[in-house]
């Protein structure tokens, strides 16, 4: 049996890929701080196809020792796809921004999505069928006033996620690595970014996709060939693209 891994899989992106990708019939891990939620979403897998196997693990990825823990729990199935996509904004500027809130941001953002990432590779770069997509932001190449420090945590997965593409290219390795890039999405993304007890998207956000069409290009993403799924910050339409970053390879004597 073949598995997808989803982190961040209780709301949002997250959880409807899970059922994007039930809906393919694949079977699932997934992984969140809230068992309730992910408890809740395995149960709408099994109504969309009862014979598919749901692995649950409750896990904050934001301290690298669960991180370490969460992979080594589920090294003995066979993950044909990964997908790293928990992770959290902040909006204020840097003299102002709560640092205890940055500092578990950049744990989960750069550090738990590096870790999960070169694990997985290490294991499966060399498997055919295999692909890790990594979530980024349109914030992952533009940089959005009052968000620098999270838009700069994109910067990184964008960068790290097409440079490991390139890499696994030069390597002749089956793996595919890529990046999704989504724009303004409705999911739990503003209300923790500005810390509210609610945010209503509709009246208040010009344009924004929801997470189940987010999914869908997630979807698109997963069954091209190329590198990149960003959703244009103007025209909010979706575009698969070869890598955007300029890259050099390294030549050696």
């Amino acid at each position: 049996m073949k598995y997808t891994v989803i982190t961040g899989a209780s709301s949002g992106i997250g959880y409807e890929a899970a059922l994007a990708f039930a809906a393919r019939g694949k079977n699932l891990i997934i992984t969140a701080r809230r068992k309730d939620l992910l408890e809740e979403l395995k149960a709408k897998v099994a109504q969309i196809n009862s014979e598919l196997d749901v692995v649950i693990r409750e896990t904050d990825l934001s301290s690298a020792k669960n991180t370490h823990t969460f992979y080594d729990s589920v090294k003995d199935y066979q993950i044909e796809t990964w997908i790293n996509n928990a992770g959290f904004g902040n909006f204020a500027s840097i003299g102002e921004q709560n640092l205890n809130k940055i500092e578990t941001m950049l744990h989960l953002n750069i550090e738990a999505l590096t870790i999960l990432s070169s694990l997985y590779v290490r294991d499966y770069s060399s498997v055919e069928g295999t692909q890790i997509i990594n979530v980024s932001s349109g914030g992952g190449y533009t940089i959005v006033a009052d968000a620098v420090t999270y838009c700069a945590t994109k910067f990184y997965v964008s960068a790290f996620t097409e440079g490991l593409a390139q890499e696994l290219k030069a390597q002749g390795a089956p793996l595919q690595a890529k990046v999704l890039a989504p724009a303004a999405t409705e999911t739990e993304f503003a209300k923790r970014s500005f810390e509210l007890e609610d945010f209503k998207y509709e009246g208040t956000v010009p344009q924004f996709h929801t997470a189940k069409e987010m999914a869908q290009f997630m979807l698109d993403l997963y069954d091209s060939e190329k590198v990149v799924g960003i959703v244009d910050g103007i025209t909010y339409k979706f575009e698969l693209k070869d890598p955007i970053y300029p890259y050099v390879s390294r030549t050696t004597k």
